[in-house]
């Protein structure tokens, strides 16, 4: 039915590894279409030798962005796509999608040009009681061309991968991932340190984050005096990272897209949840799924569905009152 699809999502890291649920169900039901996939550049070592991918698009947004998006616009022109879902709700995916001459252009109404979609759905987000996953919001899109259970996300470390962090795995482990781009997702830096003083001195910590988390992941390391531990930030890639994670004996994350390659990898996560909730429609999908949250009722809680540089109230209970109790109880 479609020779060519073509996946759009050039948000975050984590809703561009969530969206790999997607491409699981749209392989499934046309293992025979090509599926090609458009995110923004730096993201692009998730998908090394990816098996269902045809070509992977590129948009770099920091330099010359518009320029670079009229090209994009003309390449996928040229590309004659059968079928452009679009996961995103703002405009210049929407005008990529518009233009993109496919005969079927599905995405959320939200975006200013779905008006010239042949499809468009609503995008809910969930609240405290009614959650809606992004999973299940995405596949709102497709479920008239496939059906109306959605996929799992998944990503494919390499054997190279397992191999480089091989070594890693020689005694019993956890990961801890304690950074956010958000200041209200992250759990206190002095409650990471107070968690592993009271691990178990024999059982080996990995600190994982990009390489502009190498110095919190010190402190926290040099703050706990935990013996065996190891500062992994911006030394393994995100593949590498995520087929570390698989064989944890836990992994310790935030509300952020370390907890989504756990999802992507079925890997046992706890996620601490601290500004935002699980109803937002993010939650872990892991089969070994915790979280961890205050038991306080804040009635400032939650403050947004991203996250903030700093508390709008000033006093951060949302994390503050997070017992690391209640993480130790997860071991």
């Amino acid at each position: 039915m479609f020779k060519r699809i073509l996946v759009i999502q050039t948000a975050s890291l984590g809703d561009v590894i969530l969206a790999t649920a997607l491409l699981e169900k749209l392989h499934h039901h046309y293992p025979e279409s090509r599926l090609d996939f458009l995110i923004k550049k730096g993201y692009e070592g998730l998908f090394a030798g990816h098996p269902y991918l045809g070509r992977l698009w590129i948009w770099d947004k920091k330099e010359k962005k518009y320029e670079k998006l009229r090209q994009l616009i003309h390449e996928i022109r040229a590309s004659r796509f059968d079928l452009v879902i679009n996961l995103q709700r703002f405009a210049a995916t929407g005008l990529i999608t518009s233009l993109s001459k496919a005969p079927m252009r599905i995405g959320f109404s939200k975006n200013p040009f779905s008006l010239f979609y042949t499809k468009s759905v609503k995008h809910l987000i969930g609240r405290p009681g009614k959650e809606v996953h992004e999973t299940r919001r995405n596949q709102n899109l497709i479920v008239s061309i496939t059906d109306g259970q959605p996929a799992k996300p998944a990503l494919y470390p390499s054997k190279a991968d397992y191999a480089k962090v091989s070594a890693y795995k020689t005694k019993a482990f956890i990961c801890i991932a304690p950074a956010s781009l958000w200041f209200t997702k992250q759990f206190p830096e002095e409650k990471w340190v107070q968690f592993m003083q009271q691990l178990d001195p024999e059982l080996y910590v990995y600190l994982l984050g990009s390489a502009a988390d190498k110095d919190l992941c010190n402190r926290i390391i040099s703050g706990s005096g935990h013996a065996n531990c190891m500062n992994l930030a911006g030394k393994l890639s995100l593949l590498e990272s995520a087929a570390l994670m698989r064989h944890a004996k836990m992994n310790f994350v935030n509300d952020s897209a370390p907890m989504h390659l756990c999802s992507a990898m079925d890997a046992p996560v706890t996620a601490i949840y601290c500004s935002t909730v699980p109803d937002f429609g993010f939650g872990p999908l892991s089969s070994k799924s915790i979280i961890v949250q205050t038991s306080e009722k804040l009635t400032c809680r939650p403050c947004g569905l991203h996250g903030w540089q700093s508390c709008p109230k000033k006093h951060f209970r949302c994390a503050t009152t997070i017992s690391v109790n209640q993480l130790l109880n997860h071991l």
